[in-house]
């Protein structure tokens, strides 16, 4: 078994590099299972070239799945500051009121209300 190449594995369509690691990981499984019980393997060099191909194939997986979380957040980031903007945007500032209407309003504050004065008869 040859070692299969980087670019070859990046090559591969994401359903192909799910079939392709699932066959090489039973393979060497089945080597492993071969050696465990002591008996000689065909080839000495067969599980390292397994081992090494999964684990490529593992890593070239791991790196598209970080991609694509990678494009998804980056994607969240865009949309919530242009909802950001569009709130800004929308956002009107109520109008200044006059000094004048703000010192009247202060002093009536400040001025306990007066109170109705009971009638007698």
């Amino acid at each position: 078994m040859a070692l299969l190449k980087t670019k070859d594995i990046r090559a591969m369509r994401p359903e192909d590099l799910k079939l392709k690691f699932k066959d090489l990981s039973d393979e060497l499984m089945h080597e492993r299972g071969i050696a465990a019980m002591g008996g000689a393997p065909a080839s000495p060099g067969r599980l390292r070239a397994l081992r090494t191909n999964v684990a490529r194939i593992h890593t070239v997986m791991r790196e598209i799945e970080l991609s694509d979380l990678k494009k998804k957040s980056e994607a969240k980031v865009t949309a919530k500051k242009e909802r950001a903007k569009e709130r800004k945007a929308a956002r009107v500032s109520p109008k200044p009121k006059p000094r004048r209407e703000k010192a009247e309003k202060r002093a009536a504050a400040k001025k306990p209300a007066a109170q109705p004065k009971e009638e007698t008869k």
